[in-house]
């Protein structure tokens, strides 16, 4: 992911960022049955989906809002943790246990998580700056964190009877 913007972006305060995804999280979860602001991508618009893992110390089950665009019949998203350095907790419980379960606006389905190999990393980068408005400003919000950023790819997987969290 090239960066070719040098100019620093400019973020709230982590807590300010935590404050709002927790305030927004609270009401996503109360308002029509937990559907309230889950969203289909649409062209030039990304989605919201609520993706369920297992956590990977507790076992217990544990939910996030993602941001996704679709890429044929997969879900892909970024592995952000708020502009974070650190990896996001969703993400470190996917390579644990890969299997989860999404919430989309349509339903709900199993997925199986992976990371998105090198040579279709950067077109689906590109991909998801594109449709989530961020444009090549993504690379610079992305450049503030010291590692790399995932690449996640969710596919779609039928039912076997085998329950994920």
């Amino acid at each position: 992911m090239a960066h070719s913007d040098h100019r620093t972006p400019r973020l709230p305060p982590r807590r300010v960022i935590r404050t709002i995804w927790s305030i927004h999280r609270a009401l996503a979860g109360r308002l029509r049955g937990g559907r309230w602001s889950l969203s289909t991508p649409a062209p030039g618009h990304a989605g919201l989906l609520r993706l369920w893992t297992t956590g990977r110390r507790s076992g217990l089950p544990r939910d996030v809002l993602l941001r996704y665009v679709a890429s044929g019949d997969d879900l892909v998203t970024l592995a952000m943790n708020g502009w974070d350095t650190a990896d996001p907790a969703w993400w470190l419980n996917l390579q644990t246990q890969p299997r989860a379960r999404v919430d989309l606006a349509d339903g709900t389905g199993e997925v199986l998580a992976r990371r998105a190999a090198a040579d279709d990393a950067a077109e689906l980068w590109d991909l998801c700056g594109t449709t989530t408005g961020w444009g090549k400003g993504l690379d610079r919000y992305a450049a503030l964190r010291s590692g790399d950023t995932a690449v996640v790819i969710l596919s779609r997987v039928e039912n076997s009877g085998d329950a994920a969290p």
